[in-house]
């Protein structure tokens, strides 16, 4: 019986795994270890708030209402944002959202479609 790896959230050992994914009772977190593996190069992981691997041109959707910096509107949950591009910094997803303009948003706050 191979050992399973702990948890990348909360470092549990005790992680099962369900169909192609793994899982922990803990904190509930899942993520995809065959995907983890394959992109285990020098490039940079970016992941969204289900532990999906995120690339250049997917759909992402909000997760949450974000209020925008400098002015009184907000995203709405559920937006979809179209066409992304990963970027290095603390934002790391650049996208244009309809209605807004060009913004910057942190992989933690979008779930992939």
């Amino acid at each position: 019986m191979s050992k399973l790896p702990n948890c990348p959230a909360c470092q549990s050992e005790y992680t099962y795994e369900q169909e192609n994914m793994l899982v922990c009772p803990e904190c509930g977190h899942e993520w995809n270890l065959q995907a983890d593996q394959e992109h285990s190069g020098d490039e940079k992981i970016v992941k969204d708030a289900n532990g999906n691997i995120l690339s250049d041109g997917d759909t992402v959707s909000v997760i949450k209402d974000l209020k925008v910096k400098g002015s009184s509107s907000v995203i709405k949950i559920g937006t979809r944002v179209k066409n992304i591009r990963l970027v290095d910094g603390d934002h790391d997803i650049d996208c244009k959202i309809d209605g807004f303009g060009a913004m910057k948003l942190k992989s933690e706050f979008v779930k992939k479609i």
